[in-house]
């Protein structure tokens, strides 16, 4: 048997020596062929069924078709060679290095692949259904539609794949680098990815229901509209993430880093947030309907220097589903080209001085009026917001010496308990110390020194809070009477109850 075996290396080798390159079709099963040299050969559906090819030198050559089942591949050079429909079942290629190599529609069933290097390796459209791919290197490969169910990629190193529709059900990922990796409407549905760095990658509409991400990091990942039912993101890094319509029903997301996450539009029905850190991610437009949460983390750091606790889920349901408040100034005028320029230059200016308003407004121009709308997140910035929106306006004086009256009232009549009192105050007073500066800047913007007819304009400006009740805290006399000349206000400032009823159902931040 022996002899026969060295029959078929010598006569392969001489006719390699010789220069012959093709060899399609060949027969070599079973033949030890180790540490061969065949380079830039032709082998189109050759048969190499457990023949033993363990660190042969097979740069380039082309294995279309071929038949490589249980073969020995382990420290093979396959750089750069095609193995396109080529059947690799249960075959070793343990450390081999099949970079830039082209595996499409290749079938690798149960291979084993153990630090293989397959950086820009094309496997769209493989099998790869459990094979061992632990620590291989994957940097830039494309694995779009590859079927990777099962298959075991521990510690694998793949940045900047392409996973597009790929299937990794039940896979194993833990500890991999996926960083900036293409997942778009992958397959992962119970899949093991505790601690993988899937940092920038995106996810977008990929099916990820049970899989557990226990510590994985996420920061700057698209999971919008991905599927994340039943999920285990306990401890996850999520900061910075798009996870606008994704779905977390029934989804553990115990002490997850959301820091200036997105996830409007996103369905918690049933999840588990207690401990999550929520600073600066927005608490409106998500189903939150029967989450367990006891509290929650608002420090900027994610530190538990700011905590906010519930005493019950229907507090917690209440924190989730808020309502952002609203400042509104309804101009009694038409907005023209020329206002809204300098709206535009207004209110930047003003937004550089004061950061809640950091948002342009939504502007609503109907057959006779035109309505400014800012929205808060905070309700805190409601009085201060409106103090300095008002500013470009005719009105902006008797509108600001009202939000004032409101503020000493609030104080004198003990309304609130001192903190509120206090955090409003601070917000108020942070307003006001701007005022003199933005006033003379404002003054050096064309419409607002020379005031248009808009500006001119009579306004009402109205807040409503995050409890939807409103408190309207101007009104000029001539509002809605066509074009009257500008005269006093007559309006009389609402104060007692209807201040202490719009205040507290403001949504305080503890």
């Amino acid at each position: 048997m022996e002899a026969e075996e060295l029959l078929k290396r010598f006569a392969i080798v001489k006719r390699y020596t010789e220069g012959d390159r093709d060899f399609t079709g060949i027969n070599l099963n079973e033949a030890n062929l180790s540490r061969i040299n065949l380079s830039q050969s032709i082998l189109k559906g050759a048969s190499l069924f457990v023949t033993n090819l363990s660190g042969a030198n097979l740069s380039e050559v082309n294995l279309s078709e071929a038949n490589l089942n249980v073969a020995r591949l382990s420290s093979t050079n396959l750089s750069r060679a095609i193995l396109n429909g080529a059947t690799l079942n249960v075959a070793n290629l343990v450390r081999a290095d099949l970079s830039a190599a082209q595996l499409i529609r290749a079938s690798l069933i149960r291979s084993e692949l153990v630090r293989c290097e397959l950086s820009k390796t094309n496997f769209s459209g493989a099998n790869l259904t459990e094979a061992d791919l632990r620590e291989v290197k994957l940097t830039e490969a494309n694995l779009s539609g590859a079927n990777l169910s099962g298959a075991n990629l521990r510690g694998a190193s793949a940045a900047s794949a392409n996973f597009q529709e790929a299937n990794l059900h039940g896979a194993d990922l833990t500890k991999a680098e996926l960083s900036d990796v293409n997942l778009i409407n992958a397959d992962m549905r119970q899949a093991s990815l505790q601690q993988v760095n899937l940092s920038s990658a995106n996810l977008s509409g990929a099916n990820l229901k049970w899989a557990d991400l226990t510590g994985a990091n996420l920061s700057g990942a698209d999971l919008s509209f991905a599927k994340l039912s039943g999920a285990n993101l306990n401890g996850a890094d999520l900061r910075n993430t798009n996870l606008g319509s994704a779905s977390f029903v029934h989804a553990d997301l115990t002490e997850t880093n959301l820091i200036n996450a997105d996830w409007v539009g996103a369905d918690l029905r049933g999840a588990t947030l207690t401990g999550a850190k929520l600073y600066l991610v927005p608490r409106c437009g998500i189903i939150a309907d029967d989450i367990t949460c006891q509290w929650v983390d608002l420090s900027p750091a994610g530190d538990r220097t700011q905590i906010q606790q519930f005493n019950s889920p229907s507090e917690s349901i209440k924190f989730l589903n808020h309502t952002p408040g609203l400042v509104q100034i309804v101009v009694d005028a038409l907005l023209d080209y020329s206002a809204n320029s300098t709206l535009a230059t207004a209110y930047s200016e003003i937004a550089r001085h004061y950061r809640a308003m950091n948002f342009p407004p939504n502007i609503e121009v109907g057959y006779r009026r035109t309505t400014l709308t800012f929205r808060f997140e905070s309700d805190e910035h409601l009085l201060p917001a409106a103090f300095l929106a008002i500013l470009p306006f005719k009105d902006a004086v008797q509108t600001q010496r009202n939000i004032m009256v409101i503020g000493k009232n609030i104080e004198i009549q003990n309304l609130l308990d001192e903190k509120r009192i206090v955090q409003l105050r601070k917000a108020l007073s942070k307003a006001t110390n701007k005022l003199n500066e933005l006033i003379n800047l404002l003054s050096n913007i064309s419409g607002v020194s020379q005031p248009t007819k808009f500006f001119d304009s009579p306004t009402q400006t109205i807040l409503i809070s995050s409890g939807q009740e409103s408190l309207m805290v101007n009104s000029h006399g001539n509002f809605g009477k066509g074009g009257a000349s500008h005269q006093p206000s007559k309006f009389s400032l609402p104060l007692g109850q209807k201040v202490v009823d719009f205040l507290a159902s403001f949504d305080y931040v503890e």
